[in-house]
């Protein structure tokens, strides 16, 4: 699915396209799911990780199982950014394992393709240790293909690690990223705020609702947000109650927290259904608000 946003209003068209025009005629930025699963092994959904396209890059948040081939796939549909050899920035919202188990893929997969560029990530305390840890698992492939018969260069494989703190944490002239803190356990989480022409994208990232987050979601163009079926959710054990209730959002929340801050466009991603069909997900959200919503899936284009 794509949406093509010209002015302030949302139409939606069938197949992956570029997002194209506007009321003044220029290229604006585009989103690309590129993962909306959840731990749950869905075989129609790789692991979260959204793209922020802006001037031609790409920024991807969060590389979740399948993420280079996810983005090899949007290349392929005419997103000229996600080629893998072209992946070189990354945000990570925080490190669960089902949005960070794809990391080595981006470090080591789009060398092998050819990229010469460090790869460059921007995360949680934790990052840093995480991708050493990498390095030092794969130290005797990147050897070999160093120093072996394949041609290769010693730099792609390369990560330039920047720790963060709430605040612009990335600016050129095509993008400016804000963190925020989101609420997510004992997890130091972060939501992403991303600037680009004259459109606002917002990404929750995982977390449960708090006051912080209506003045990080106002304004936004378009906001992609988790979340969890309400009437699924009454099938859960008392301890699942508890753990998702605490971790993460409902669609009873999250529909009166869109009904506030009132986005452009809601996408929901990294959707817990527990046996609720996506259009019952949907008919939930509704309930309580008013605004476009959609249901996002692997490869819709915004």
């Amino acid at each position: 699915m794509t949406v093509l946003v010209q002015g302030s209003a949302p139409w939606f068209i069938s197949g992956i396209v570029l997002v194209m025009i506007s009321m003044t005629g220029k290229f604006k930025p585009e989103v690309v799911l590129l993962g909306t699963g959840t731990p749950n092994a869905e075989v129609t959904r790789s692991g979260p990780s959204v793209a922020v396209v802006a001037g031609g890059e790409a920024n991807l948040v969060d590389f979740g199982p399948g993420v280079v081939r996810r983005a090899r796939a949007a290349y392929e549909s005419g997103i000229p950014a996600l080629e893998p050899a072209k992946l070189t920035r990354a945000f990570v919202t925080h490190l669960h394992s089902d949005h960070t188990a794809g990391y080595p893929d981006l470090i080591l997969t789009p060398w092998t393709l050819d990229r010469a560029e460090p790869l460059e990530v921007y995360g949680p305390v934790g990052i840093k240790e995480m991708t050493d840890h990498i390095h030092s698992a794969y130290e005797k492939d990147i050897r070999e293909r160093v120093d072996g018969l394949q041609p290769s260069n010693d730099t792609g494989w390369r990560v330039k690690v920047h720790e963060i703190e709430e605040g612009v944490i990335f600016e050129n002239e095509f993008v400016r990223v804000e963190a925020f803190k989101a609420r997510h356990g004992s997890f130091n989480a972060f939501s992403f705020r991303f600037h680009a022409g004259d459109r606002v994208i917002t990404v929750s990232g995982d977390t449960s609702p708090h006051d912080g987050m209506i003045d990080v979601y106002r304004g936004s163009d378009v906001l992609i947000h988790e979340v969890y079926s309400t009437e699924g959710f009454k099938k859960y054990s008392p301890e699942w109650q508890r753990y998702h209730s605490a971790m993460h959002t409902s669609s009873t929340e999250l529909a009166k927290i869109a009904s506030e801050v009132k986005p452009g466009l809601l996408v929901l991603y990294h959707q817990l259904y527990n046996g609720v069909t996506d259009e019952a997900l949907l008919e939930e959200i509704r309930r309580d608000y008013s605004g476009e919503v959609v249901s996002g899936k692997d490869l819709d284009v915004f």
